[in-house]
C-alpha cells in the first residue's frame, strides 16, 4: 500500500525514474557539449547550465520525497513536469541540422505506405468532420498524457501513478536521444502546409498555431506525441480501465490526426506506436517481476521462523 512507510520505494535513496533522467540529461549534455564544439547553435552554455540544475534536482529528489505530500509529490511527478523544457533544448540543439535526414525517412514512407501518405490523404479526403474530429483530438493531447497518471494519483492509486509517470518519463528520454542524433523536422516543414478547406477547420488552425508557438525542429521520428499518447492511455486502461477506455478514443484520433494533419510523416506515427508497444511491454514485465517479489519474501519469512 502506498501508505506503508516500511515498503515504499519512493524511500530509498533514488528511484528507476531518477536514473532514468540522469541518463537522458547525460545524453543531453553530450549533445550540448557537441554543438559547443562546433559552432552550430548559440546558448548551448545556459543549456548546460540548465542541464547543471536538473542534476541538482535529481540529486535533491529523494529528500524532496521525504518531506511530506508537497515534497513527494514534487519528487514523484518532476521528470514529467520537465518534459516541455526538455522538448524545447531538443529543438535548440537541432535548430542547425538540416533536411538530411527527412529525405531518408520520406523514403521509408514510400516504402511503407506507397506514397507520401502524410502529404496525400488531407489533400486527397479534405472532409470537414474528419478533420475536425482529428485535430481536435491532436488539441488533447496534453490532456491525455497528464491526465493518464494525475487520473490515477488522485483517485487514491499513487503506486500505479509513479509507474505510468516512469514509463511515460523512458517513453519521452528514448524519443527525444533520436532526436538530438537523427533530428527529422516533419512534413509540416519538409512540404508546403495543405490550404483547402479541411486545413481551415477552427482545430487545424488552432493546431497550426500552437506548433507555430512551441514546436520544436527536429522532433518527429520516431512521434513522442504518438508514443507518450499510447503509453499514457495503455498504462491507464491497465490500472484504471474506465480512464484508460475513455482516454482511448481521443489516443487514436491523435494517432492519426499527426498524419492527416501533415504534422509527422506516417512511419513517424508508426516508429512511435512502435516504441509505446515496446514500453509497455517492459512495464508489464517490471510489474509481474515486483508483484512476485513479496511473495518470494513471505516464504523466505515462513523458512526463517521455521528453523
Amino acid at each position: 500500500m502506498s501508505g506503508s512507510p516500511t515498503v515504499r520505494q519512493s524511500d530509498r535513496m533514488y528511484e528507476p525514474v531518477d536514473i532514468a533522467t540522469f541518463l537522458y540529461v547525460t545524453v543531453a549534455s553530450i549533445a550540448a557539449l557537441l554543438a559547443i564544439r562546433s559552432d552550430d547553435v548559440p546558448g548551448e552554455g545556459w543549456l548546460l547550465l540548465a542541464n547543471g540544475l536538473l542534476l541538482v534536482l535529481i540529486v535533491l529528489a529523494p529528500r524532496a520525497r521525504r518531506l511530506g505530500p508537497v515534497g513527494r509529490t514534487l519528487g514523484d511527478w518532476y521528470p514529467i513536469l520537465l518534459l516541455p523544457a526538455l522538448y524545447a533544448e531538443v529543438g535548440v540543439l537541432t535548430l542547425n541540422a538540416g533536411f538530411q535526414n527527412d529525405w531518408t525517412v520520406q523514403r521509408l514512407e514510400t516504402w511503407v505506405f506507397g506514397s507520401e501518405v502524410s502529404y496525400r490523404w488531407i489533400r486527397e479526403m479534405p472532409s470537414l468532420g474528419l478533420s475536425w474530429v482529428l485535430h481536435a483530438c491532436y488539441l488533447m493531447y496534453v490532456l491525455i498524457l497528464y491526465g493518464s497518471p494525475f487520473g490515477l494519483w488522485v483517485s487514491g492509486r499513487r503506486d500505479q501513478a509513479r509507474q505510468t509517470i516512469l514509463a511515460l518519463a523512458v517513453t519521452f528520454f528514448l524519443c527525444y536521444m533520436v532526436f538530438l542524433f537523427f533530428p527529422v523536422a516533419g512534413p509540416r516543414y519538409a512540404f508546403d502546409l495543405p490550404s483547402n478547406a479541411a486545413a481551415h477547420v477552427w482545430p487545424a488552425r488552432a493546431a497550426q498555431w500552437m506548433l507555430d508557438m512551441g514546436d520544436s525542429w527536429g522532433a518527429a521520428f520516431p512521434s513522442s506525441h504518438v508514443a507518450g499518447a499510447v503509453v499514457a492511455t495503455g498504462m491507464a486502461i491497465r490500472y484504471w480501465r474506465p480512464l484508460g477506455l475513455a482516454l482511448l478514443p481521443v489516443t487514436a484520433g491523435l494517432v492519426l490526426g499527426v498524419v492527416y494533419g501533415q504534422f509527422l510523416y506516417g512511419v513517424d506515427a508508426l516508429s512511435g506506436l512502435v516504441v509505446a508497444g515496446l514500453i509497455l511491454a517492459v512495464m508489464e514485465w517490471w510489474r509481474e517481476r515486483w508483484a512476485a517479489q513479496p511473495a518470494v519474501s513471505s516464504v523466505a519469512g515462513v523458512l526463517e521462523v521455521s528453523r
